[in-house]
């Protein structure tokens, strides 16, 4: 069995399809269907819900975090625990909360499809804002996309609802609703099991090793950004799931002198701050990731785990020779992330054996990382590249290069580390690490790019690189080409 507060009403559900979405329980299962599909693939926001959780502040006080969700992408098991919020809940006594009032005042809905997404996007900026910033406004809303109304109307809606917020009714009831997580919160592994499909919700490291050592067949659930599209688009059936989201083990941050350690369930939101201060341009390229509902679900180890070729994180990891930790019943093995990657959606991962942490080492200061998209925000990269080199008294002394779009996987390019070892770090140089690129890759052509642009890509960001370190003013990281 699995328990949640939706809104304020307990939900305790067993014998649900484990392959149900949250959207789908709420417009067939619940009677709640102001929230809508648009794309089914994370895309466009308008199934945006907020999910509230019980969280510790820098102070020690607990408080309800609230972030806002793809629900098209969300299982229902992944609520276990937590608190749901849907557009219909934030009306209050025949009142309309105030950032459907700022929507109305502001005329930011037209055919309205895709309203109650903006709104939940809206609540859960004001929730997580003290003043207007139209910074986080853009992050907060990029995600949502308005194909009638335009978007400056509802940023002044953003703005307005962020100005001297007024308290609503989730504020009143915040020390109930405190009060009422604590009774649900787990306590032993949940599940729900609709006789031929079931899903699992271990609360420890050693409980999942268990289940996935009797269930090697089943699939590790953590953000399940990529995983559901299996459900949503392909159609497909997933007969067992781990969900791996209330392991608070692998939801951890910790900081050593040499390395950040982080557990591989760990949402890319949460990443953001740590990655962001010990490497900008990471952090840069986090908020270049995917929308903001994406990384608040999506996860460091599931970014990497899926092995895409094009997924952004792993370039940026390997070339800062980043590890993972594998985990297999009571052992564990360190494995460079480099190593992982075997070929097109191959790695050495063995069967029950998981990723439990990544470990990214520290002081790497001529690090740099670029995202080459159609488009600057919510879209995957064509071609990723980051850069570490270490420069001695004007020579190279070590060169990790690596490249995400390039390969069947994300990939080193050892000749271009080759060619740039030992020699002067000067344009000549550079120009040799270029021409030996095309030894390393021959990229695929598809429809996000030409092999031969990505190639001329991937030589120009190495040239780009050169420049921002030789003029380190130049501030135009992480840069999209359209």
């Amino acid at each position: 069995m699995i328990q949640f507060l939706l809104n304020q009403e307990l939900r305790s559900e067993h014998a649900l399809d484990p392959n149900l979405t949250v959207l789908n329980y709420l417009r067939e299962h619940v009677g709640k269907p102001g929230t809508k599909e648009g794309c089914a693939s994370g895309d466009c926001g308008a199934c945006t819900v907020v999910v509230g959780e019980l969280h510790t502040n820098n102070q020690g006080a607990e408080q309800i975090r609230y972030r806002s969700l793809n629900s098209c992408l969300t299982f229902v098991s992944s609520l276990h625990g937590k608190q749901l919020i849907s557009v219909e809940d934030l009306k209050h006594q025949g009142q309309l909360h105030s950032v459907q009032q700022a929507m109305v005042e502001c005329y930011g809905s037209q055919c309205g499809f895709c309203t109650p997404g903006f709104v939940m996007s809206l609540f859960a900026l004001q929730k997580n804002s003290d003043a207007p910033d139209s910074q986080k406004a853009h992050e907060a809303l990029a995600g949502n996309l308005c194909r009638c109304t335009g978007y400056r109307p509802i940023l002044a809606a953003a703005e307005q609802a962020c100005c001297n917020k007024p308290l609503d009714q989730f504020d009143s009831r915040q020390a109930d609703t405190i009060a009422r997580l604590k009774a649900i919160a787990p306590t032993q592994t949940g599940e729900l099991n609709s006789g031929d499909k079931r899903c699992l919700v271990p609360l420890t490291v050693a409980d999942l090793a268990d289940l996935y050592d009797a269930y090697p067949q089943a699939r590790l659930l953590a953000g399940g950004t990529d995983l559901a599209l299996e459900v949503t688009q392909f159609h497909r059936t997933l007969p067992v799931m781990i969900y791996v989201g209330n392991i608070e083990e692998m939801k951890r941050i910790e900081h050593f002198d040499d390395r950040l350690e982080i557990g591989a369930a760990t949402a890319l939101s949460d990443c953001y701050t740590a990655l962001h201060h010990e490497y900008p341009d990471f952090g840069e390229l986090l908020h270049r990731f995917a929308s903001l509902q994406i990384r608040n679900q999506g996860t460091l180890g599931g970014n990497i785990g899926n092995a895409s070729p094009i997924g952004d994180s792993p370039p940026l990891l390997i070339a800062l020779g980043a590890q993972i930790v594998l985990c297999k019943g009571d052992t564990r093995r360190t494995l460079a992330l480099e190593d992982y990657f075997i070929d097109y959606r191959v790695t050495a991962r063995q069967d029950s054996e998981f990723i439990e942490t990544i470990i990214v080492p520290k002081g790497h200061t001529l690090f740099r990382a670029y995202k080459v998209s159609k488009r600057l925000d919510d879209d995957i990269s064509a071609v990723c590249a980051a850069f570490n080199l270490k420069i001695e008294n004007g020579v190279i002394s070590e060169a990790r290069v690596a490249f995400g779009g390039m390969a069947a996987t994300p990939k080193r390019a050892k000749s271009c580390e080759a060619t740039l070892v030992g020699a002067t770090w000067n344009s000549a140089t550079v120009e040799k690490a270029c021409a030996a690129l095309a030894e390393d890759f021959t990229p695929l052509s598809d429809f996000r790019a030409s092999k031969e642009y990505r190639l001329l890509s991937a030589q120009n960001l190495l040239r780009k690189y050169f420049i921002e370190l030789q003029t380190p003013h130049i501030e135009t990281r992480v840069t999209a080409y359209v």
